[in-house]
């Protein structure tokens, strides 16, 4: 077991921390009721093993739909509704069980319900292991944009539990595989060498890439400057996912080929060494994030204007200057 310290909370990482799930609650919190939002995959999992996990609490659960589609403000409500109406009460902690979706989700519905909730995150995907569970930021999408509602709200812990990504199918696993990739190429060379001969990863790694994010959190908690960092690659594949309106692809492919096009934009300002567009490239086709033809800037270009780094001063760009190295720079995009 790992416990990495943040200012607010612990994350604890490990296998089999799940057993240990009720002393972990029971650290922070003092009352017999628990409610967990989930989703129905998630749900249809683990639907027995929530009730041994949390065996001396009196469990609520709320279940959404899967995926991103369910990030909305119709679900917000919808799940704030149900969680009332089964009792929740401002001192009430409210589980985030699942991926991104779930994590980002609950963590808004916990920051504004009542004017705040205590919450926990337990991650169940790679990718919300390694990125969304961590960092306090919490929100929702509207039809203009991804993420464009929201607050930052801490957990009082976070549990990563490496034993869920035993059922997570493959193309989730990738999914998760393309932030870490993306937190090598702004923080860790060593983490990004790991991909060029490696398709899967250990509990290392996932530290690795934790501590890539905690980094850069402390330094810009508010994400004024250094924490864009980690928006490498997210402006054309947050523009990728809504022109496609979430089906087509995941957050992981779509963010692979945003990397690739801000790759290329580093290239052609000078920034970034030309040899990374196809060093990159190569891991992501071999990972199966990305497919040729690929994507062109051209195509997703409309869809920037409501990217939350398009401020009143311009543009906020992140390119990679070298391997483990990102800058911000005010570009012009069309």
């Amino acid at each position: 077991m790992t416990k990495i310290n943040m200012p607010d909370y612990d994350i604890v990482v490990g296998h089999h921390e799940m057993d240990k799930i009720e002393s972990y609650v029971k650290d922070f919190y003092h009352f017999d009721q628990v409610f967990i939002l989930t989703d129905d995959h998630v749900f249809a999992l683990y639907e027995e093993k929530i009730q041994s996990w949390f065996n001396t609490f009196d469990v609520k659960v709320c279940v959404i739909p899967h995926g991103e589609t369910s990030k909305s403000y119709q679900v917000y409500l919808s799940a704030i509704e149900d969680l009332i109406k089964q009792g929740i009460k401002r001192q009430h902690l409210l589980i985030a069980l699942g991926g991104g979706v779930v994590g980002d989700l609950a963590g808004f519905i916990a920051s504004t319900l009542y004017r705040g909730v205590p919450f926990m995150q337990i991650p169940t995907s790679l990718l919300a292991m390694v990125d969304s569970s961590i960092g306090g930021k919490v929100g929702i999408d509207l039809d203009l944009g991804k993420n464009l509602i929201g607050s930052f709200y801490q957990p009082k812990k976070v549990i990563i539990d490496p034993m869920f990504l035993s059922t997570l199918p493959l193309e989730e696993y990738q999914n998760g595989m393309a932030e870490m990739i993306k937190s090598g190429l702004i923080g860790d060379k060593d983490l990004y060498h790991y991909f060029m001969d490696h398709r899967t990863v250990t509990e290392k790694e996932i530290i690795q890439t934790i501590q890539v994010k905690r980094n850069v959190v402390l330094i810009d908690p508010y994400d004024k400057k250094e924490r864009m960092f980690l928006n490498f690659g997210h402006s054309y594949g947050h523009a990728i996912e809504k022109k496609t309106a979430y089906k087509k692809y995941k957050h992981g492919q779509a963010i692979s080929y945003g990397m690739l096009i801000a790759l290329q934009k580093g290239i052609s300002l000078n920034i970034t060494p030309s040899y990374l567009y196809e060093e990159v490239k190569q891991i992501l086709l071999k990972n199966s994030l990305v497919k040729e033809p690929l994507l062109e800037a051209i195509d997703f270009e409309d869809e920037l204007k409501y990217d939350k780094k398009n401020m009143a001063d311009g543009f906020h760009f992140i390119l990679i200057e070298n391997v483990g190295k990102a800058v911000i720079k005010k570009i012009k995009i069309g």
